[in-house]
């Protein structure tokens, strides 16, 4: 999600508050996030948003390279993730990024958690449907066409943030809307045979516990993301051996 500049509650949208085009940054990234560095013998590319490069937290906080230490934890040893990801992202956005990319490889882990700034800017839920489809048929090809070893993670609920507060929606409101998105890519991920982790229940927890929410008011902290990882560590374990 395209998030504040600088600090969430300096300037919530960073291309203009008043028109509510992207979700605020607490930084503008320009350039997708590659990170290339081998160290281990499993394979792992992580495709999304501001949720997958973890704005607002440190790298070693994300859900990619969270998921990674708990997965060298049981024995699985994974080098360090390959992200594209940019804050402010929607379906489309990632899609042109990975084309840019020309990735030819292939990968043990593929992780696809990508709708939340299609649902913010407004964005018709028939053409989330049609580029989540798309998105999800190229991240099994990054893996070989190993349908197993594919991964989607639901949207999480932002609506109950602090950064929601001030939003022209109600958090209720907000609350549909992500719900009509999950259920198109459960559908969409389960017909295709492919792992769908709702970790949306679990976002809505951070109405009454702060320390769920990133320091920008908006986005997850490491805490939050460590409960992700533990939704996927063990269907990830069954896979990988």
């Amino acid at each position: 999600m395209r998030f504040l500049s600088g600090i969430l509650i300096l300037s919530f949208l960073s291309s203009g508050c008043t028109k509510e085009n992207n979700m605020p940054a607490a930084i503008n990234p320009v350039n997708p996030v590659l990170t290339t560095n081998p160290t281990g013998n499993f394979t792992y590319l992580a495709l999304g948003d501001s949720y997958t490069i973890g704005e607002s937290v440190k790298q070693s906080e994300s859900f990619p390279y969270q998921l990674q230490s708990s997965l060298k934890a049981n024995n699985r040893n994974v080098e360090n993730p390959k992200i594209i990801a940019v804050t402010g992202w929607t379906t489309n956005e990632l899609q042109g990024a990975i084309t840019q990319a020309k990735i030819t490889e292939k990968f043990d882990i593929v992780t696809l958690l990508i709708g939340v700034n299609n649902q913010y800017r407004g964005y018709p839920l028939d053409t989330y449907k049609k580029e989540f489809s798309e998105l999800l048929q190229t991240a099994i090809g990054f893996s070989g066409g190993r349908k197993a070893r594919v991964f989607v993670v639901s949207i999480p609920d932002w609506g109950v943030t602090p950064f929601a507060k001030n939003y022209s929606k109600s958090a209720q409101t907000i609350a549909t809307e992500i719900d009509a998105f999950n259920a198109a890519a459960q559908q969409i991920t389960t017909a295709a045979g492919v792992s769908f982790t709702n970790i949306t229940p679990d976002s809505r927890m951070a109405a009454n516990d702060v320390s769920l929410i990133a320091d920008d008011g908006l986005h997850p902290s490491g805490k939050m993301y460590t409960q992700w990882v533990n939704a996927l560590t063990p269907k990830i374990l069954d896979v990988i051996k």
